[in-house]
């Protein structure tokens, strides 16, 4: 089991499932033209302290079934109410990751004018 590999996996999925919206139809997904790096430091910290917290409190819950990566996607697609998640998985404890989750409440991303990813 890894912190680490749970957190990138949930990074990955942020930047992934969220747009630029460069225009009208929401523009392009941030992974196309954004990576780690552009993530703003403070946004960064507050996403590897989320996916701390809600990784030592949880892991016991999905240890046996899924590999962390997957965990750490889920944790992210799960608390921002997108339509997959630990609820439509194959957790045996789905019901209990999902209000954990969601406990955590939504956390979106965007480009500031600098260029560079936050979140609020």
């Amino acid at each position: 089991m890894s912190l680490r590999q749970f957190t990138d996996s949930y990074i990955e999925a942020a930047l992934w499932s969220t747009n630029d919206e460069s225009d009208e139809s929401g523009g392009r997904p941030l992974d196309e033209n954004y990576g780690e790096d552009d993530i703003d430091l403070g946004t960064m910290g507050e996403m590897e302290q989320d996916c701390e917290r809600f990784y030592n409190a949880n892991a016991e819950l999905w240890s046996d079934e899924h590999d962390d990566e997957k965990a750490g996607a889920d944790f992210w697609l799960t608390r921002n109410g997108h339509g997959a998640g630990y609820w439509d998985g194959d957790y045996s404890e789905g019901d209990k990751l999902t209000k954990a989750a969601e406990a955590f409440g939504e956390f979106n991303l965007y480009v500031g004018d600098d260029g560079l990813v936050y979140g609020e």
